[in-house]
């Protein structure tokens, strides 16, 4: 079951990516999806907050690659966050170009862990300016609700 994740909170975003890892029934497909399109609504949330409309546009395939090179103009310290970007994608290609493979399910769990990495930067970023690198520190600031 895929969720409308672009009304969630970035701590109900999280919990839906614990429930996608967890759907052992769901298409690896369905799942690699899910978790491509929270990054993109993640990075969405960052460019709207900087007053800017998301770009349709795609850098190597992924809106999700676009979407960061937007996000990072003029923000040198959101670079922090592209080989994460990239990452997911990798982990997309990798479940979506072989579905059957033993592997899936670890990369479906890697591909969760790389997803909430990208919500704790980004709901960091958004919630404290200047928050820069460090973006395992986003964590205490999301548990209060931001």
């Amino acid at each position: 079951m895929s969720v409308d994740v672009a009304s969630l909170s970035f701590a109900e975003i999280e919990d839906r990516i614990d429930a996608i890892v967890v759907e052992p029934s769901r298409a690896p497909e369905d799942s690699a999806a899910e978790l491509l399109a929270i990054g993109e609504t993640v990075l969405e949330a960052w460019v709207c907050a900087r007053g800017q409309v998301p770009t349709r546009e795609r850098k190597e395939g992924f809106r999700l690659l676009a979407l960061h090179r937007q996000g990072a103009r003029g923000e040198p310290s959101f670079n922090a966050c592209r080989e994460t970007c990239r990452e997911l994608a990798y982990h997309y290609n990798l479940i979506t170009g072989e579905p059957d493979h033993p592997d899936t399910g670890h990369r479906i769990t890697l591909a969760g862990m790389v997803a909430r990495h990208l919500v704790l930067f980004i709901g960091g970023k958004i919630a404290v300016s200047g928050l820069g690198e460090f973006c395992c520190s986003a964590k205490p600031l999301r548990a209060t609700g931001h």
